[in-house]
């Protein structure tokens, strides 16, 4: 499971499409509704925000907003508790009523370099688009500051 803290607008197709999947199964976890994947690292961060399931729908409303500028039918009532604009057009942006997540620097950094690698193998052309980017965007629900890779990060 990957839940990207980057920008959706950095993930090519397959990672946007992906990253739709996995969120929709980390919002099943944090909602008991499956029992895998009960402890993977990477919900911690939306298990320690005040309210998970808005943060979830948080992080799920801005890949589904992503997918719609590009022209991707995502279903968006999939989303147990959506924060969208409510034409359901524009960017996602916060504040978006709820508390955001911090996220590191070196965390940022180290999942820029991920995306980077795998991009540079399947999507080419998407990672020339990004190339003289050297601090990626991030998705609104998070809110960088200095520190290390986080702690539930698999280096």
């Amino acid at each position: 499971m990957r839940l990207w803290t980057l920008h959706p607008r950095h993930l090519d197709r397959q990672g946007l499409t992906g990253g739709w999947r996995e969120a929709l199964l980390a919002q099943a976890v944090l909602a008991r509704r499956t029992k895998g994947y009960r402890d993977h690292p990477q919900l911690e961060r939306f298990r320690d925000h005040g309210d998970p399931a808005a943060a979830i729908g948080a992080f799920l409303s801005g890949i589904a907003l992503e997918a719609s500028a590009r022209g991707y039918r995502f279903d968006v009532s999939r989303i147990d508790r959506p924060l969208l604009p409510e034409d359901g057009a524009g960017e996602l942006v916060l504040p978006f009523r709820i508390a955001p997540i911090e996220v590191t620097t070196g965390q940022v950094a180290h999942e820029w370099g991920h995306l980077r690698a795998k991009l540079a193998t399947r999507s080419p052309g998407w990672l020339e688009r990004w190339a003289d980017v050297q601090t990626p965007d991030v998705h609104p629900l998070f809110e960088v500051v200095d520190g290390p890779i986080a702690s539930w990060e698999r280096p």
